[in-house]
């Protein structure tokens, strides 16, 4: 077995290989194993890979853009260490019931990306990139993180204006400076999230459990969208008594 541009393997162990500077673009993994595994600067463009685990394992300088990875395990055997992305490429790419349970995102790009039904609690997103830059007038952002479990998630000073959270799980996550100006949010858990200085004007909130969510201390909430029954628990947590006559 070979590992080489559009290889398909199934059901392998392959943690004594080396993953490092070679090229997997379009591979297809499925049900394989990786413990203790360092990818560096390899090529995982538009590769897939299905129920397989990735144990203690890190990715630098990794190409991943376009990569696909589904019902995938990211954590070690106890569940508390998790996989590191450092300096590399996620742009567009997509996981779908993933468990990325404790896994760092440093300082990589992630324009695009798409998380689906992931379990990502207590993830640290660590100067991580969500736009794209196509001409000197235009920058967008796209993100998507729908249905995630994102407890105790650190999204500290993460900037995703415009993003898709509809129906995750920020329960006691880190938001302190997120931008999340225009973001879909709407069905997600803000229980006890630490929002201080988190810019949320024109998000859609509606449907979400605010609870304990003082407005004051948000950056911006200009325009931001609510349900009515939701205007008594933000009304509460700013400090006023509200009565229904």
């Amino acid at each position: 077995m070979k590992l080489e541009p559009a290889c398909i393997i199934d059901n392998m162990d392959l943690s004594d290989r080396v993953f490092s500077d070679i090229d997997l673009a379009g591979a297809r993994l499925t049900a394989c194993v990786m413990r203790d595994v360092q990818f560096s600067g390899t090529c995982l463009q538009d590769a897939r890979f299905d129920e397989c685990r990735f144990v203690r394992c890190r990715f630098a300088n990794v190409d991943l853009r376009d990569a696909v990875f589904e019902n995938c395990s990211f954590g070690d055997d106890s569940g508390h260490i998790g996989t590191q992305f450092a300096f590399s490429r996620i742009d567009q790419a997509r996981f779908d019931r993933c468990d990325l349970s404790f896994a760092k995102f440093d300082r990589s790009s992630l324009f695009g990306i798409e998380l689906t039904a992931c379990n990502l609690r207590g993830a640290v997103f660590h100067k991580a990139d969500f736009f794209r830059t196509f001409s000197r007038k235009l920058v967008k952002s796209a993100v998507k993180m729908r249905s995630c479990n994102l407890e105790f998630a650190d999204l500290n000073d993460a900037r995703m204006p415009g993003g898709d959270l509809t129906g995750s799980n920020l329960r006691e996550a880190i938001l302190f400076d997120a931008d999340l100006e225009g973001a879909d949010l709407r069905g997600c858990d803000l229980v006890q999230a630490l929002i201080a200085g988190a810019k949320l004007a024109r998000a859609d909130l509606r449907g979400a459990d605010v609870a304990g969510l003082n407005l004051k201390e948000l950056a911006t909430i200009e325009a931001m969208i609510v349900s009515a029954d939701q205007q008594y628990p933000l009304l509460a947590a700013m400090g006023l008594e509200v009565y229904a006559e």
